[in-house]
C-alpha cells in the first residue's frame, strides 16, 4: 500500500513538471538549463515510478 501512495505522489509531482516544461517552452527566451534540468527531474521521476511498479 505504502508504495501505491508514493508512486501517486510521484505521478502528481511528474504532472506538475510536465506543465512547468510546457510552461517554459512557451516563452520565446526559454533558459535552456532550467529546461534541462527539468526534463531531467522529470525522467528521474519517471525511472522510481517504473522501478516502484515492477516491484509490486
Amino acid at each position: 500500500m505504502a508504495a501505491e501512495a508514493r508512486i501517486k505522489e510521484l505521478d502528481a509531482r511528474h504532472s506538475q513538471l510536465d506543465a512547468r516544461i510546457e510552461e517554459t517552452l512557451k516563452h520565446p527566451s526559454a533558459d535552456t538549463l532550467q529546461l534541462a534540468a527539468l526534463k531531467k527531474q522529470k525522467l528521474k521521476i519517471k525511472e522510481e515510478i517504473e522501478r516502484l511498479r515492477r516491484r509490486q
